[in-house]
């Protein structure tokens, strides 16, 4: 990850467990949360747990795992421009300095600050990979899957103030109290690294006998130049322990610094581990991709099973608005069933009015035409009938002397002149027709109402 989010960091002791959350932010690491559990007690899932908010807030774990696991060597290496250079440098020397077969360990690594017209060193960290995998299976148990495992020996080991030549001892490192590693540095470098595992008797005389035998070999190699002073870096009930043993049998004074608390050993461990170009931890890669794949695992069946409570709940707001829906519609049709006699009462009502307006329509239509008609006709002009056809049309039937085509043509263009409220009483029409019969002509008129059925 190029920028994580938080970082927890696990601290697995005899009879408790502890671990520490970290902000990560640009000044650094944050603690956030605290928690120490009983080794019968379970980690918080909520803190360890890694789910969908992790793709967007990445999260690292990380495990310490004891000093006495691992094997530390010390190399002197040229400077590099990148730290894939160094790892390849260190790689070809790893059958050199492994006390173990290349294809049974893993292995990391961490750069010290380099000084000017120095070599660059490195302290190479070789765990055997049982030893890792039962580690990682332990965590496991306690539902904690670890990305990277880092010794917290380094960061007290980066942390020590280095004033002086000589020889840094470090105990209780480790399940047992009795570990110790020593550290020897000359000339503001590290020149070597040694874990010892104290015996239960004469240990004081076994823990002189190995740093004489060092002090021996650096001579021989030829970073010893001077009487090494001697450091115990402890509390202060564990330097009580060790203050005497170092101190038995030499005029030597033995400085004892005090090391760092847990918590802000945990931040160091956070900072190291989440910076940007951190090598490869120990963590083995087929536990790396295991991890990875559960997690990808758990996202999708979280996501799938998400979706499916998505789904049956729309499937249920969809059945509660069906329901509502159809309690509408037949709330609707019962309205309407009430509705409908008034409903048929209104339409017959409508139909009776409009029958009774067309009879006063036809009534009043036929009133005026006998009026139009018996102010209009002319003398010699004789009506014998007068039939309404439909409401609609008007038909004029008579004689009249056979000189009297002219006024018949004037009676029906004075007819069809005819106003009744501002409209014309009368559709256009052609001129009436005529039959000559002896000296009279017989004629008839069809004229078109514009009231009627329309009103």
């Amino acid at each position: 990850m190029a920028r994580w989010n938080s970082a927890n960091v696990l601290h697995l002791a005899g009879d408790q467990k502890r671990i520490w959350q970290f902000n990560i932010r640009g000044d650094g690491p944050s603690l956030s949360r605290e928690e120490t559990k009983l080794p019968t007690e379970s980690l918080p899932s909520k803190l360890v747990s890694k789910d969908w908010q992790t793709l967007y807030q990445p999260k690292l774990n990380v495990a310490w795992l004891p000093a006495d696991k691992a094997f530390l060597r010390v190399l002197q290496l040229p400077p590099t421009d990148n730290i894939e250079e160094t790892a390849s440098m260190i790689d070809l020397q790893l059958e050199k300095i492994s006390p173990l077969p290349v294809t049974q360990i893993v292995w990391t690594f961490e750069l010290l600050p380099q000084r000017a017209n120095q070599p660059q060193t490195a302290i190479v960290v070789i765990a055997p990979h049982n030893l890792v995998e039962d580690f990682l299976g332990k965590l496991e148990g306690e539902s904690f899957l670890a990305d990277r495992l880092e010794i917290p020996f380094l960061d007290q080991l980066l942390a020590t103030k280095i004033d002086a030549d000589g020889v840094w001892v470090y105990p209780g490192l480790g399940v047992a109290p009795d570990n110790c590693v020593v550290a020897w540095w000359y000339g503001g470098v590290l020149q070597n690294i040694s874990l010892l595992h104290l015996p239960t008797e004469e240990r004081g005389q076994f823990l002189r006998d190995q740093i004489a035998q060092m002090a021996w070999a650096g001579e021989l190699e030829g970073w010893i130049t001077s009487t090494p002073k001697r450091f115990l870096i402890a509390d202060g009930e564990t330097a009580g322990t060790w203050l005497p043993l170092m101190q038995e049998g030499t005029d030597q004074r033995v400085e004892v610094v005090a090391p760092l608390p847990s918590a802000e050993l945990a931040k160091l461990t956070a900072k190291r581990a989440t910076r940007e170009k951190a090598p490869s931890g120990l963590v083995p890669t087929e536990f790396t991709a295991r991890y990875r794949q559960q997690f990808v695992d758990r996202i999708w069946m979280r996501s799938l099973f998400g979706v499916a409570v998505l789904y049956l709940v729309g499937v249920f707001f969809y059945l509660a608005f069906v329901q509502y829906m159809d309690f509408q519609v037949g709330k609707t049709e019962q309205q309407a069933r009430n509705l409908a006699p008034g409903y048929t009462n209104a339409l017959r009502l409508r139909d009776q009015v409009r029958v009774m307006q067309d009879q006063l329509n036809l009534q009043f239509a036929a009133l005026e035409s006998y009026k139009a008609i018996a102010t209009e006709i002319p003398e010699g002009i004789q009506v014998d009938g007068i039939n309404f056809s439909r409401g609609k049309s008007l038909t004029l039937f008579g004689t009249a002397p056979a000189d009297a085509v002219a006024k018949l043509n004037e009676f029906h263009e004075k007819l069809r002149a005819v106003m009744s409220d501002g409209v014309p009483l009368f559709k256009p029409a052609l001129p009436p027709p005529w039959t000559r019969r002896g000296n009279d002509i017989t004629w008839n008129m069809t004229l078109e109402l514009t009231k009627g059925e329309g009103e």
